[in-house]
């Protein structure tokens, strides 16, 4: 077990591990990493071992446990609220869920098809009016799910300029005061709008969650509130990243974006090994409540676990030529959104997004290519989302 990495680290390439983590690899499915603060933790990097520790009752999501690892010194204002869904164990967590579970169904995302694709081509539609060069993100890779999760949930879009920088904000700020201003920002403005909705009912989720739970007694209006910021921040942020960095990262592979291009049907694999290969949410965290033997190690109660996505999708046990990109591959088995109870609720409308997204670009703009050298463009740093800062492209 090593000391010396520590954790979370910048990538030097957007859609590879940080080079510093290749390490852990040799040190088998578990090691230790250090935190900011210099307390260790546990490091899995195991496929395996990962997907038997995610759905072991002994690791608890919640937050508010005093021994929950916390990443980064402006992350320790987590502590102070209970956030649904992500920061807390069933029951509360599976109650949370079931009422949900409806809205992100595979049913209620093959009926959003459409819509979906009549959003993404109206951008498309927009970004080849005004002509090249565009920036990507701007342009397209935030916009499409930002106004799938606004008509899901039934917020308006026109105040998408708001939520997205305060999402930011949230999850990049530069110290935890302007990361707890951000969300005291959002929780007002969902706040607002809640009880605009149940003067004047609208469609859309919240609507239904009001009419359904907060009416009967069932959801408390601060639950509400918080569950809405989850869902909105969670909703855009990471496809937006992934269909940013997906693009970037196809255009980097020309052989097998040729091979995606001869053959689109190829588009629902292709996303499963993107989603693989660029692990966008890097280090899931839990913390044990009761000493749990694996691989040969002790996690004992009140030690902290990190999930390092990047790595236990580069397992070459699970994967072979992990580090290689292969839109033949089967990858469905990859921890991209988790695994166990927490496995992400929106990952069947993620994957539509981004099947819809990316089959359109490049069947409408089949000659697209980076602005600048790949060199130059930004991407975000390890301590959040990976994902492109700027795309720019030309055709």
């Amino acid at each position: 077990m090593t000391e010396t990495i520590s954790f979370p680290q910048d990538r030097t390439c957007p859609y590879h591990p940080p080079t510093n983590y290749r390490p852990l690899r040799e040190s088998g499915p578990l090691s230790h990493v250090a935190l900011y603060d210099g307390r260790r933790i546990w490091a899995v990097t195991g496929h395996t071992e990962a997907r038997a520790l995610l759905v072991d009752g002994r690791l608890s999501a919640d937050r508010q446990n005093p021994a929950f690892p916390i990443t980064l010194e402006r992350f320790e204002a987590v502590r102070r609220v209970r956030t649904p869904l992500i920061g807390v164990d069933d029951p509360e967590h599976n109650t949370q869920r079931r009422m949900l579970i409806p809205s992100f169904s595979v049913k209620r995302t093959i009926a959003l098809r459409p819509q979906i694709q009549r959003i993404v081509d109206e951008l498309l539609d927009r970004m080849l009016a005004q002509g090249p060069p565009a920036e990507l993100v701007s342009a397209f890779a935030l916009p499409v799910p930002s106004m799938v999760i606004c008509l899901l949930l039934g917020v308006p879009y026109a105040d998408h300029e708001f939520f997205e920088e305060r999402s930011h904000r949230l999850l990049r700020g530069r110290s935890a005061e302007e990361s707890e201003e951000a969300r005291l920002e959002l929780e007002g403005y969902l706040a607002g709008l809640i009880a605009t909705k149940e003067r004047t009912p609208g469609d859309g989720l919240l609507d239904e969650l009001i009419t359904e739970r907060l009416r009967t007694g069932s959801l408390r209006h601060e639950e509400l509130v918080r569950l809405a910021m989850v869902l909105l921040v969670a909703g855009h942020e990471t496809t937006a990243n992934m269909i940013s960095l997906g693009t970037f990262t196809l255009l980097e592979h020309p052989d097998q974006l040729a091979q995606l291009k001869a053959d689109d049907h190829l588009i629902p694999t292709a996303v499963e090994e993107l989603l693989r290969f660029l692990s966008i949410a890097d280090g899931m965290l839990r913390v044990a409540t009761d000493d749990i033997e694996i691989a040969g190690r002790t996690i004992r109660a009140g030690d902290g676990v990190m999930f390092s996505t990047s790595m236990i999708n580069r397992d070459e046990a699970a994967y072979p030529a992990p580090d290689e990109l292969d839109l033949d591959r089967s990858a469905r088995h990859h921890v991209a959104f988790g695994f166990g109870v927490h496995q992400c609720l929106g990952q069947n409308l993620a994957r539509a997004e981004m099947e819809i997204a990316l089959r359109s670009l490049f069947r409408r703009i089949p000659d697209l290519r980076l602005a600048v050298p790949a060199a130059e463009i930004p991407f975000k740093p390890g301590h959040t989302l990976q994902g492109m800062i700027e795309l720019p492209l030309a055709w």
